[in-house]
């Protein structure tokens, strides 16, 4: 079953098939700049998704020949008020802490250019399948802007040396190099790519939701914290999900080789 749902004047679209929801990035003949529409349009599908619990992936992709180009720096040009550009970044932000508080895995598939915040896009999501012919760059530093936002999730992902370099001199790497790095999981040739990002999100769909939402929630948790209230946490997190409706019925399952029913979430 497949629905599609235009978001705010088709900015982003929504398409849902076997649990999987692909928000796709509609601005093609700007490679999909986040402008503030384009932002608060794929704000509403991630709150819509967070709230679905016939969703157990987001994919984020982007139409036309590119992935996203980072911000739409005309419309940032057009406005002089540092008070807008204030809310511009902190509206981005929200839409990155969304992605990583949403209880589904997010998928981004990544194909020609991820730069500036639309690299910041990619690092912000939980996993990332890029074509094989994929770029990255946090190019703002070359106009004279140091992309200070894609660097917390950029930091996030790389070590501080690989982070800076891309940070420092807005250079191009390529999708090996992006995969060696940690910015992305996996590449496939481009007309392979969907099968690839599929594969992903079927694995993960197969999965208890319940466990899934609260191994994620946990992850980006105990990041923050030292080593042994990360343990705690992490502790705390397992007891509960052991004691769980899916944690039963997972464990009778596999002692019984056969296929668990999962509760949900």
């Amino acid at each position: 079953m497949t629905a599609t749902v235009p978001s705010e004047e088709s900015l982003v679209l929504c398409q849902t098939e076997a649990g999987v929801a692909t928000l796709t990035l509609n601005r093609p003949k700007h490679y999909n700049a986040l402008s503030q529409a384009m932002l608060a349009a794929l704000q509403t599908e991630l709150d819509r998704a967070a709230t679905d619990k016939s969703v157990r992936v987001v994919v984020i992709a982007g139409s036309g020949p590119a992935f996203c180009a980072g911000h739409d720096l005309k419309e940032m040009r057009s406005h002089t008020d540092p008070a807008f550009h204030k809310a511009l970044f902190d509206q981005c932000g929200r839409v990155m802490v969304t992605i990583n508080r949403l209880p589904q895995p997010v998928i981004a598939r990544v194909h020609g250019i991820a730069t500036a915040a639309g690299c910041q896009l990619v690092a912000a999501c939980d996993l990332a399948v890029a074509s094989d012919n994929a770029r990255f760059a946090t190019s703002g530093i070359n106009v004279g802007l140091f992309c200070a936002t894609p660097g917390v999730a950029l930091s996030r992902n790389l070590n501080r040396k690989q982070a800076l370099d891309l940070l420092l001199t807005g250079d191009f790497i390529d999708a090996p190099t992006a995969l060696q790095q940690g910015l992305i999981n996996r590449i496939a040739p481009q007309d392979q790519l969907d099968a690839a990002v599929w594969k992903l999100a079927e694995s993960i769909c197969a999965k208890s939701p319940l466990a899934i939402a609260m191994g994620k929630e946990l992850f980006y948790r105990q990041l923050e914290m030292g080593l042994e209230a990360a343990y705690a946490c992490a502790s705390e997190t397992m007891a509960c999900n052991m004691n769980s409706d899916d944690a039963r019925e997972g464990i009778d399952a596999f002692m019984a080789k056969r296929k668990p029913e999962w509760k949900g979430r």
